[in-house]
């Protein structure tokens, strides 16, 4: 997020002074304006999140939550990632405590005090990965952790966050569409049971391949049971409904397609 900051002498405040909608951050009370992303960096912040929110083991993401955590202290990663505390009132107020993973995108204008300033208190507070993605320059993503050196990783490497997301990150995923589009494609499909869309692509020829063998088989007159409809339908071994399609051309009854070697294989 870009940002400079504002000494108010008003201050210190905290937290619960800045209100939702607010463009202050705090750090140790003192007011730290967050401007207007620019283009770049608003869309970084949608291309990042529709990736990481779609991971099939991250049950929580937003964009610019505030976490609190302590009463002067309030941050708003651009994109915050995993589990995190309730509320103290209902679902009201700050988010206690860090994100396990934030990421933060740093374009034209980055005040580079502040961010070093709001990564170390994000750490502080508990997250266990802040992201830098740098939009000035050749791209790439600075990998920060509590007590370890800090990594720079460049399109074709991977980013990684066990306990957190389920699958690696391409980094270019996190500011080209294209890439955070095969990158989202293929948690949506984990959520629904498919490892990627090449198995969707097998499923549906497995499914072709299962009506053509009862089609075949009615279409000559073989009498199929409901059983034996259950068991072709739902087999999505391709290997194994070619066999059964090549049986069923010759077939004297629908029974000689599980007979002989293919009769024990697994389906």
């Amino acid at each position: 997020m870009s940002s400079r900051p504002i000494r108010d002498p008003r201050g210190p405040f905290i937290a619960e002074q800045i209100h939702d909608g607010d463009r202050y951050e705090l750090s140790h009370g003192h007011p730290i304006y967050c401007a207007p992303a620019g283009k770049d960096h608003a869309g970084g912040n949608l291309i990042g999140a529709r990736v990481l929110g779609t991971d099939p083991d991250v049950e929580w993401a937003g964009i610019d939550a505030g976490f609190s955590p302590e009463p002067g202290g309030l941050r708003a990663p651009d994109i915050a990632v995993g589990k995190v505390a309730k509320p103290p009132r209902d679902g009201q107020g700050w988010i206690p405590g860090a994100p396990p993973l934030a990421v933060e995108y740093a374009g034209v204008g980055q005040e580079e005090a502040d961010l070093k300033q709001k990564i170390a208190e994000l750490l502080t507070a508990g997250a266990r990965w802040v992201w830098v993605v740098r939009l000035v320059g050749p791209r790439r993503v600075e990998v920060h952790a509590p007590n370890a050196a800090v990594r720079i990783l460049t399109p074709g490497d991977r980013l990684e966050a066990p306990g957190v997301l389920r699958n690696p990150v391409p980094v270019e995923a996190l500011f080209d569409a294209r890439a955070a589009d095969e990158a989202a494609l293929r948690n949506l499909l984990q959520r629904h049971g498919y490892a990627d869309l090449d198995a969707v692509r097998s499923e549906g020829q497995a499914e072709g391949q299962a009506l053509a063998v009862l089609q075949l088989l009615e279409g000559r007159g073989l009498a199929v049971s409901p059983s034996q409809r259950e068991r072709i339908l739902g087999c999505r071994d391709n290997e194994q409904l070619r066999d059964w399609l090549l049986r069923a051309a010759v077939a004297a009854d629908a029974a000689e397609l599980f007979a002989g070697p293919q009769a024990s294989k697994q389906i």
